[in-house]
Order: C-alpha cells, then structure tokens, then sequence
C-alpha cells in the first residue's frame, strides 16, 4: 500500500521565530505542522485535510498585555463617574485625585473616593449637611443660567471662575463696550473696545489679596473669555492712526510699537511702560494660580484643623496677638502677629550654621464654618552655630495680615517644627471683627511696638509689619491678660488710627483733641501727659493716623499703662484706648 506521507521541506530558524511572533506556530503544535495525516483505511483519498489555524485574535493574552488592558479598562469612566468628573468637579478636583480616581477598580471603591472627596472639603466635618457640596452646586447652576453662550455656563471662564472662587466682591462691567478712557497703567488716551468685565476679589486662597480678572467678548457673542493681555480688549488696537494712547498722540512712540516688544501684554508706551514690563512674570504666576485648583501645602498639618486630633508629642506652644484697622466699612485689616520662643524651635547644624525651620498653617472660618482664608507659610531661623545658645533666649515673630468683612469668626493656627515632626502645636480663638459706622467716632486697635519706622513709597500697603506707610513690630503678650514687655534700653512705640472724626460745614475742617497718658501703675501716678490737636495733624481729614515714640530708660522696672482718649468738638463724642505694658 502506497503512503501518502512527505517528508517536509525544513524551515528555517527565523520563519519559525515569525511564525511564533505571529501565534500561528506554537511549540505545542509542532507535531501536528510537522507532517500530514495518513490516508484512510479504505486507500482511497479525499482530497487534503485542511487544518484550522489558530485565531490570532483569540490568542491568550501575555501578563503585560493583559495588565495593560486591565489598566485601560479602569481609566474608562462611563455614566454618572463620567459626568461626576468631566462636569460636576471638572474645575476643582486636583490632578493628583484626577489621577487616583481613574485607578479605581470598582464603582463601590468610586462611591467611596467621591464620599471622601467632599468630606475633605467640608468645613464641619461633624456635620450632615456639607456646605461646600451644596454652594458648589448652587454656583454650577448660578452660571449655567447667567453665563451660558452657545455652550453650558459651567463650560466658560466666567463660569469656572464662578464655581471655582465665588461671587467676586465688585464687577466692573462693560457689557456694550464702545468708548473707553484709558487708565495710565494701560498708556492713557481714549479708545474703542470690545465688551468686557473685570472681576475683583479682596482675597482668594492660594492666588493673593487684590486679584482681578479681565474677561473680553471679542467675538460679540456673550462669550467672555478671561485675557491675561488687558490690551485684547481695545477694538481698535490693529487700526492704524486709531485709539492712540497719550504717548502715541504727542509722537513720544509709535503704535507699531506695541507689536514689537513680545511681551505677554500689548500696550502702548505710557509712564508705566517699565512697571508693566516687569510685572509680566507675576501676572502669569498669578494667572496659572487663578486656573488650577488650589493645591494644600501643608497637608499633613492639615488634620489639626479640622479634627481634634490629639498631639503625640510635646506641644508647641506659641502667642498669637490680633489687632483691627479700618480698610473701608466692608473691609477691616486684621493683622495676626505669631510669637515663637527660639528655644523651642529644633536647630540643624550643617556647615557651621544652625537651622531652624517652622511650618505654618492658618484658617479663618464664619459663623456657619466656612472657610473665608487659608495662609501658609514657612519661618526659618538660621544663627552660627557658636551664638545658638545664646539666640535660644531671643523670639521669633511672623506676621500676617488678614482683609475681613466685620462679624464673627474662627481662627484656627497649626505650627510644625520641620526638624522634629512630633513637635506640633494649635492655637484656636474667635475674633469678634468690629463694624465702623460712619457717624460714630471709633478707633483701630491701639498697637504697641519694639519698632517703627517709615517705609520707602514703593513699600506702602505691602509687606511683613507694613501698615499703610508704616512699618510697625506689635509686641506679643506671653498669655491672655498678660501685659506686653519692654527693655528698659529700648523705644515705647505706639499706633492708632482715629475714625469718623467730625468735620465742620463750614471751615471743612476737623478740630478734636488727642491726650496721650502714660500712668506708673504702682503708685497711679501720670509720667507723661501731653495733648495735640487734630487740626495740627491733618486739620481736612475725617481720618487721622497717631504715631508716637518714648524712650524708656528714665521708668523704673515695674507696671504701667498707655491710654489715648479723643475728644471730638464737632461730634461731641469721646473714645479711649489703653493698652498695658511691663518695663523690665
């Protein structure tokens, strides 16, 4: 009997290594790929057999293809997580949660991830309504019915901003645009421009004090989107011979001089040409701020404030001082001055220097505990190593300032010394934010200081200890109803603003009396008494700044007490601050 079997051609190494590559060939196959199958018993052939190849589709997945997969599935959101991300959180949820999210396996793990996600931002964690939750959605909706143009309000820069930060505390509006003077930050000059909005925040956390947002419509459509250039909004910026700035009109510089310098703005030449040109690198730093969530820097520091975890180790103790001025009638400066023992402080020493370095972490909540501000900061001590023993005996003292409307709140403060973890302390109190009617005479709270000097005008309103044109160092007590202390080496200085003074019809001019006192409180005897006059000191103003400076080396160690009274002759109202201090 005939055989039907062949021998094979042979195949070579690399076909065989393609072949394997490609799943067709397979180790466990080789048998059957080696030759054909017999004929049948009968002898009689039936033409060839077919073998069925393996699908290369349904081939078993290597581990790294299949934890691929598996990690491409997780990523893929569908229904209400989709919307929760893409929509609900979009412009608050951080990266790193975005990130964290999307690793989740399962929707109860997703459930949970999103509990905790708004648990985190609650302002009363003990609570069952969170409030945070419920304005975030409040302000979806808000601008989802008020900033809408051919695409959900949510979806727009006004919306973002919105649900991102809140309602701004002023809007300038321009809703038609047309004829526009310049201010001289922008060049001067009147001009045309798009409708545009410009948003003002007092305070937003994480960006600053003072923050505006420019918004401009250049497609007419209600569409406003946010510019960081405040010249996009000039409607005649590419018209030749058109809305000149002041420089422009005089032949001091060109117009083709605005596209030429390839900075970020685009404004003409003007007094504050150079100011703008070194400010760019802080306008986008603020700009990258106002769009990204912002980040909590201290997030270990951060249980403190909002559980009453108990500490493990040894508390940091620390003072805490808080004074009030008067901004505006809506908003009053509430300076923080931190008082920290360097002996307290855990030091480094690298390099022949001791380092010391402590985390600081702040929040102001209302009556209905939501957070108003959040400050962070960091406040290093450094000293040679040789003088640390005798800095340990000297303070340390950080300052913040504070912009918050009159009412009631919560101060919560957490400090962490970096070299030594466990060391952590808390300080909590309620402040009491005073309103200042117009009609009724009132005064800033009354600051005792170890310095006071002048500040150079570009300094004014800005910076540590900075308040208006004057640099003031307030003393912190040691412990509530404990008297500030001075050396008798060094200057009593004291600060305070008077408010609300009476101005007469017909002389516009003010006319009340300044007494100062300081009294021995041992014997309740005056060491100085002296008086000025109001009409001496600003004789056309409503408002008026007291800044005096006594040496003290002539008082004996001992207790006494600064008092200023006013006596206002057109209100005929009286007001007195006093305010103790210790002479050592």
């Amino acid at each position: 009997m005939k055989s039907f079997l062949r021998p094979l051609p042979v195949i070579s190494s690399v076909l065989l290594v393609l072949l394997f590559i490609a799943g067709i060939f397979t180790p466990g196959l080789k048998a059957q790929t080696a030759a054909q199958p017999a004929a049948p018993a009968d002898g009689v052939s039936k033409g060839p057999v077919t073998e069925e190849k393996p699908d290369p589709l349904k081939r078993r997945l290597t581990d790294k293809e299949r934890f691929k997969q598996q990690k491409e599935l997780k990523g893929e959101l569908h229904g209400v997580y989709k919307k929760w991300v893409d929509e609900d959180v979009h412009w608050i949820i951080t990266d790193t949660e975005l990130q964290a999210f999307k690793s989740l396996g399962n929707d109860e793990e997703r459930d949970q991830f999103i509990e905790q996600f708004w648990l985190r931002r609650n302002p009363n964690p003990d609570s069952p309504d969170n409030e945070y939750r419920e304005e975030h959605y409040a302000r979806i909706a808000y601008a989802d019915e008020h900033f809408a143009a051919g695409k959900p309000g949510w979806k727009t820069d006004r919306g973002h901003i919105y649900i991102a930060y809140g309602k701004p505390d002023s809007i300038e509006s321009h809703p038609s645009g047309g004829s526009y003077q310049r201010p001289q930050e922008e060049g001067g000059g009147e001009t045309s421009t798009f409708p545009f909005e410009v948003w003002h925040y007092r305070y937003l956390e994480g960006v600053g004090d003072n923050v505006d947002i420019e918004f401009v419509d250049t497609c007419m459509c209600g569409d406003y989107h946010a510019t960081i250039d405040r010249s996009e909004k000039d409607a005649l910026k590419t018209v030749p011979g058109a809305g000149l700035t002041q420089s422009e009109q005089t032949g001091q510089s060109k117009k083709a001089d605005r596209f030429s310098g390839g900075g970020i703005e685009q404004l003409g030449a003007g007094p504050f040409s150079s100011m703008n040109q070194s400010k760019q690198f802080d306008r986008l730093d603020r700009f990258a701020k106002i769009f990204a969530p912002p980040p909590i820097k201290f997030k270990d520091m951060e249980q403190f404030l909002t559980t009453s975890k108990i500490l493990t180790g040894p508390p940091f103790l620390f003072d805490v001082r808080t004074d009030y001025v008067k901004v505006t009638n809506d908003t009053i400066l509430v300076p923080l001055t931190l008082q920290l023992r360097n002996s307290d402080i855990t030091f480094s020493n690298k390099d022949g220097v001791a380092m010391g370095t402590v985390n600081i972490l702040g929040r102001v909540t209302n009556i209905n505990h939501k957070p108003v501000q959040t400050f962070e900061d960091t406040v290093s001590v450094q000293t040679p190593s040789e003088l640390l023993q005798r800095s340990k005996n000297n303070m340390s003292v950080y300052w913040k300032s504070l912009p918050l409307r009159p009412g009631l709140y919560r101060v919560d403060i957490v400090i962490k010394d970096v070299n030594n973890p466990d060391h952590v302390g808390t300080w909590t109190r309620s402040i009491n934010v005073p309103k200042y009617d117009d009609d009724k005479l009132a005064t800033s709270s009354l600051i005792l200081a170890d310095q006071m000097e002048r500040v150079p005008s570009k300094d004014i309103g800005a910076g540590n200890f900075v308040i208006g044109n004057t640099r003031i160092r307030p003393r912190v007590p040691s412990g509530v109803a404990v008297p500030v202390t001075f050396h008798r080496g060094q200057n009593l200085n004291f600060w305070m603003q008077v408010y609300n003074l009476g101005i007469d019809e017909k002389s516009k001019k003010n006319d009340a009396t300044i007494e100062y006192q300081v009294m021995d409180m041992a014997t309740n005897k005056a060491v100085l008494q002296t008086q000025e006059l109001t009409s001496k000191l600003s004789p056309n103003a409503d408002q008026v700044t007291l800044e005096k400076s006594m040496p003290l080396a002539s008082l004996q160690p001992g207790k006494y007490k600064v008092t200023i009274k006013v006596n206002d002759g057109i209100s005929k109202q009286e007001v007195a601050e006093s305010a103790p201090f210790t002479v050592d």
